[in-house]
């Protein structure tokens, strides 16, 4: 415990290689200095994990521990409904409140958003933080669970004090949905290490011939979740439209997930598995992207898409979906092109746009780049060490805490 600081404590519901977990993550360690920060999250065990994605998870919270965040692991904080095993993880979140004395809890996602504000209520916890970490309210989710989630986001958002938004596209869909009032949420994008980024410390030879790619390969890429919200096989397709007549088309997709192996009988069913390589998951994805042309993202949603801000700072310009925060990173004819979701021959067409026209392609990317720097780790950590900031001077319970 850090004598004199404010302690705040995070909670959500699992830790991974998920944009929600480490923006959580990195919202935690990046203010441990000024903060008594802990990190509070389920067993993860719902997210199976590959060997890989695993340790790269444990190593980053290794790094956030030894920069001073304690981390708790509540047993039952699952993802799922579990009637029996909710209650008795409400109740572990209000006895660890009770046990802590937080002076601000920031809960994460939309189950240990719903739990935490409950059990940070009933344990009288001064200042109550909320991120839903993305467009909860359509995507996700099938029409009826959507409704549900809307009808529970406007029941506990009373329960708390202030909400954020990843882009200015989730704040607006909050205050469309009468999720909350203008003065309740702010816009805080999930930063990113756009250092990392910009200087991989590899040339893009180098880059390509660790990954086997030609010297002369016009190379696409996609990294993240194998999952259906997020429609790699919608790009699968988009680049089997492209690579008739396009021999040196490669696409390099880096992640995982439970569609793994559809998409790898889909590529072969299309006629281009010589030209797919399927990463995994990997730790090396500023190296990765050195080796790229274009990056690609055909989500069906996304909240604001951390990746895609990576691959800018990488110097790509993109080819996405127009959904959920995306419009807010790439710039529709400035920093790539954006199609509707789930539309093949859209993104189709978007990245045809993008690999026929090489000095477009560089400008877009070098305008990329610099857009970028609105989304580094210092502009978050800055926004919400001021939104703490205001809530524990404004709300009279953290005296003396």
């Amino acid at each position: 415990m850090k004598s004199g600081h404010p302690k705040i404590l995070h909670v959500i519901t699992r830790m991974d290689q998920g944009g929600s977990a480490q923006n959580t993550l990195l919202s935690a360690s990046g203010l441990a200095e000024k903060y008594d920060t802990v990190l509070a999250y389920g067993p993860t065990t719902e997210s199976d994990m590959s060997p890989m994605e695993a340790r790269a998870t444990e190593e980053k919270l290794e790094e956030a521990r030894a920069r001073g965040v304690r981390t708790v692991i509540l047993p039952r904080l699952y993802r799922s409904i579990r009637p029996k095993g909710d209650a008795r993880c409400l109740w572990d979140m209000v006895a660890l409140f009770l046990r802590e004395r937080p002076a601000l809890v920031h809960t994460h996602t939309s189950k240990a958003g719903l739990w935490g504000r409950v059990a940070a209520r009933s344990a009288r916890v001064p200042a109550i933080v909320h991120t839903p970490h993305g467009h909860v309210f359509h995507g996700h989710f099938s029409p009826r669970a959507s409704r549900l989630f809307l009808a529970i986001e406007r029941l506990s958002t009373p329960l708390c004090h202030h909400l954020v938004a990843l882009t200015k596209g989730e704040r607006d869909d909050m205050l469309r949905l009468r999720v909350c009032g203008p003065d309740k949420v702010s816009v805080i994008h999930s930063g990113v290490d756009t250092e990392r980024f910009q200087n991989p410390g590899v040339s893009k030879a180098e880059a390509r011939r660790a990954l086997g790619l030609p010297k002369d390969a016009l190379a696409v890429g996609y990294a993240g979740w194998l999952t259906p919200v997020k429609s790699p096989e919608t790009l699968l397709s988009a680049m089997g439209r492209l690579m008739t007549g396009r021999d040196n088309l490669w696409l390099v997709m880096a992640g995982d997930g439970p569609l793994r192996g559809a998409l790898e009988a889909l590529a072969r069913e299309l006629g281009i598995a010589d030209r797919v390589l399927f990463l995994g998951w990997r730790s090396d994805m500023p190296q990765v992207m050195a080796a790229l042309d274009v990056f690609a993202l055909p989500s069906l949603n996304e909240g604001m898409g951390r990746v895609v801000a990576e691959a800018m700072a990488a110097g790509l310009p993109v080819a996405a979906s127009r959904t959920g925060g995306v419009p807010d990173l790439v710039g529709d004819g400035e920093t790539g092109y954006l199609a509707p979701p789930g539309d093949a021959l859209g993104l189709a067409a978007a990245l045809a746009r993008l690999l026929e026209d090489p000095e477009a392609r560089l400008a877009m990317g070098a305008r990329a780049r610099e857009k970028s720097a609105d989304y580094g780790t210092g502009s978050m950590l800055a926004r919400l060490d001021a939104l703490y900031s205001r809530l524990l001077f404004e709300i009279p319970e953290n005296a003396g805490r």
